[in-house]
């Protein structure tokens, strides 16, 4: 599946890696095959080999003025790491003293696999010594006075150079001076990854034990780099064997990655005849950057000092946007970014920003741009004509206002919009005849965002409602409603005074147009004492029933998909919510989709039948098979398995089943065009934002149908479950989850590609 209109790769994600550089990637492939010798072999093809390991020591040894001390090639940072911790630490352990406590210290900033080595290696070498995080200011700067607290009785002291996440520099010789004022003794590593190229290092005029580095964060090829130890620091081998590295380090050496090496150093040490450039060159395109990024998202936010940072890294954040949404955004334009340390998978907020004291909103939105010393002034250049080609994307799709574009030049909405903060869901349902929009339990954090979709698609407000009052967030009702319906009388919960009406049931419900549909108010008490219900349905039932033309059901937490609602609040009620269920079990039918306040498992919604198939509960009480004593003893059984130290946030309801992990039929790019070719019914659903749709999509015949409208569409398709779909994102992983929503609804040949457009060429 070819894009129709592909767009050159914009690579903005130095910190994880960098490409090599075409110079250093000549020089591998000519260490394999021509100067592919063994550097220990005594013939002339090794002794060549060696010479060229030696050349790049040398050349190394001088970059980082090590004098005397040992410069051993590694596999790469991590094994840096485990040489210093395993050296230091068995040294420590002799000079441990019987009755005396011990400490080891680590920035709270520094990269994972230094705090979890130091767990391992303590563990395994049976030392008694607490880690301890030192903490850092608002700035990412460590905590001096903590150091100087707590630095007497440390085995080792870990810190950083440059941060990886926010390029955050320490000064190096300020912390020194804290240390070895506290204790000369202590042992020192200091991780510098992210420094080399960035910095200026003199290794041997500072006391720093030991220091990791990584060839593949500049220019050089993975599986290459080199440890620092300092000239009498207390070395032991990390890896044992052959002799090799006059027996520091055992194993075949890495030659080829050693020749790109060579060439990087030559390069460092020669800077007039390279491609790197100067800290003042890289601060200029650093600020382009920051200039682009500031004109394209005028609410950004920089989570990173500029001043306190190496001019390579752009750490930011935009309002009312979650970093995936922004790195799908992105991605579909072509440009490469992070949403933190690559190097940690499926992290949903930054600890490093965390740790810097930054409000969570930043933690979880933080996109990480970052680029090499290599950079150009054409590749800044097309870099910040990119951002703006995404940023025109979500004025498209109304994510941003642009006051300058024709405000009818957008993508007309209709229907249900399903929103989201983490686990938390906001509702927008717009009828796009009439012009007309309600929204259902607004989030905080979407205030801003649904502030710019009425005023981009030109809404009238009908109501701002919530379906209760929640105990995990501050309702966003009140400042939209300010703003939109400041002239409307309504209740604590947003439902307007002035209404109509709809029997049902014999019992006469409040109801308020939108369009020709109407939102029927139901009271459904029990998750607490105010929780309603909001049905959606033609406003002319004709000779149907409320039951039987149901479309939609708002029933904020009174039942969650996999769960209900929890009732161990003081406003909640057990024997309530029994008798809510009972009403909602009688005013919609097996098709009417549920909306839920939550959705814990990115299930998007669910039905009746869906829930009672796996929640026993559920079932026994809409069945009639259980009394209203034995739902108030198994409720709360129920609630008691809650955990609210998950997370940040206040979980409402006890999930009670499994999600729906179905094998779903996965093609790749092969046999997909094959199916395209043989299956005249097959439908390619490209389930990505508008935005990202619009910036790129596939050349074979697709339907957009983005996540945010998927409720929507298993709407208006619930009769026809048996149709060919195939569902495509950008990497496969938001298709698979989708795929088995779908598939849990009853939609028997939901299929998705596997790996998604980014694997599809």
């Amino acid at each position: 599946m070819n894009s129709n209109n592909e767009l050159a790769q914009v690579y903005l994600d130095a910190n994880a890696t960098t490409p090599v550089l075409p110079e250093a990637a000549a020089a591998a492939l000519s260490a394999m095959e021509t100067l592919f010798g063994n550097p220990s072999s005594s013939h002339i093809t090794g002794l060549k080999a060696k010479d060229l390991m030696e050349q790049t020591r040398q050349r190394a040894q001088t970059l980082l003025g090590t004098g005397k001390g040992k410069l051993i090639f590694t596999s790469g940072a991590t094994e840096g790491i485990q040489t210093a911790i395993l050296s230091a630490l068995l040294a420590a352990k002799n000079q441990i003293q019987a009755g005396q406590s011990y400490s080891v210290l680590y920035g709270a900033t520094e990269h994972k696999a230094v705090p979890e080595s130091l767990k391992h290696w303590l563990t395994v070498l049976d030392i008694p010594a607490q880690i301890m995080a030192i903490p850092v200011d608002e700035f990412g700067i460590l905590d001096k006075e903590f150091i100087r607290q707590h630095a007497a009785n440390a085995l080792m002291i870990c810190t950083m150079a440059v941060n990886n996440e926010t390029g955050v520099f320490q000064d190096l010789q300020q912390l020194e001076k804290t240390i070895r004022d506290a204790n000369p003794n202590t042992f020192w590593m200091v991780d510098c990854v992210q420094a080399l190229g960035k910095t200026a290092l003199n290794l041997a005029q500072t006391s720093i034990d030991y220091a990791p580095f990584s060839g593949h964060k500049l220019y050089a090829p993975k599986g290459i780099g080199f440890v620092y130890i300092r000239d009498g620091a207390p070395f032991t081998p990390f890896i044992a064997g052959g002799g090799q590295e006059s027996g520091l380090r055992s194993g075949t050496e890495n030659l080829p990655g050693m020749a790109a090496l060579n060439v990087i150093f030559k390069m460092l040490l020669c800077p007039q005849d390279s491609a790197f450039h100067d800290r003042q060159t890289l601060q200029g395109y650093r600020q382009q950057i920051a200039d682009t990024l500031t004109k394209c998202f005028p609410r950004i936010v920089f989570n990173n000092s500029f001043e306190h940072s190496v001019p390579t890294t752009i750490n930011f954040a935009v309002p009312s946007f979650s970093s995936k949404e922004i790195m799908d955004l992105f991605d579909a334009a072509n440009i490469r970014v992070s949403s933190g340390s690559a190097c940690s998978s499926k992290v949903t907020r930054s600890f490093v920003l965390d740790a810097m004291g930054l409000p969570a909103w930043q933690s979880e939105s933080a996109i990480r741009m970052s680029f090499g010393p290599a950079m150009t002034q054409a590749d800044v250049t097309l870099a910040c004509e990119r951002i703006k080609i995404a940023s025109q994307a979500l004025t498209q799709s109304c994510m941003v206002l642009d006051y300058s574009r024709d405000i009818d030049d957008k993508t007309p909405l209709d229907g249900l919009l399903q929103l989201g903060a983490g686990a938390s869901c906001t509702w927008v349902y717009v009828d796009r005849n009439s012009q007309q929009a309600v929204i259902i339990d607004p989030l905080p954090e979407l205030q801003h965002r649904l502030d710019t979709l009425l005023q981009c698609q030109q809404l009238e407000v009908k109501a701002i409602i919530d379906t209760h009052g929640h105990a995990d967030h501050v309702s966003g009702r009140e400042v939209l409603a300010n703003r939109y319906l400041a002239n409307q009388d309504s209740d604590i919960l947003g439902w307007p005074y002035q209404t109509q009406t709809v029997e049902h049931l014999g019992t006469q419900y409040e109801s308020i147009a939108i369009g020709e549909l109407q939102l029927v108010k139901l009271p459904t008490p029990g998750h607490t004492a105010d929780s309603i219900s909001l049905i959606l349905c033609p406003m002319n039932l004709g000779d149907k029933t409320l039951q039987q033309q149901a479309k939609f059901a708002f029933c904020g937490d009174t039942i969650l998909m996999g769960s209900l609602g929890r009732t161990n609040f003081d406003s909640s009620s057990s024997e309530a919510l029994f008798h809510s269920l009972k009403l909602l079990n009688h005013t919609i039918s097996p098709e009417t989709l549920i909306c839920a306040s939550h959705d814990y498992n990115h299930e998007f919604t669910t039905t009746l039948p869906a829930e009672m198939s796996r929640n026993t509960l559920l079932n026994a009480v809409l069945k009639e098979q259980v009394s209203l004593d034995d739902f108030t003893v198994r409720k709360a059984h129920l609630d008691s398995h809650l955990n609210d130290e998950v997370g940040t946030e206040i979980m409402c309801g006890a999930y009670v089943g499994s999600c729906d992990k179905s094998v779903i039929n996965e093609y790749d790019a092969k046999s997909l065009a094959a199916a395209i070719n043989s299956k005249d019914e097959l439908r390619i659903i490209d389930i990505r934002e508008p935005h990202e749709y619009a910036l790129s999509h596939p050349q074979e015949s697709s339907q957009n149908v983005p996540l945010t409208r998927l409720v929507q569409f298993i709407h208006e398709h619930q009769h026809q479950k048996d149709k060919p779909w195939v569902l495509v994102c950008r990497s496969g992983s938001r298709s698979m989850v989708a795929a088995q929503a779908m598939h849990r609804l009853g939609f028997s040949h939901i299929s998705h590609l596997k790996g998604g457009y980014a694997l599809s060429h």
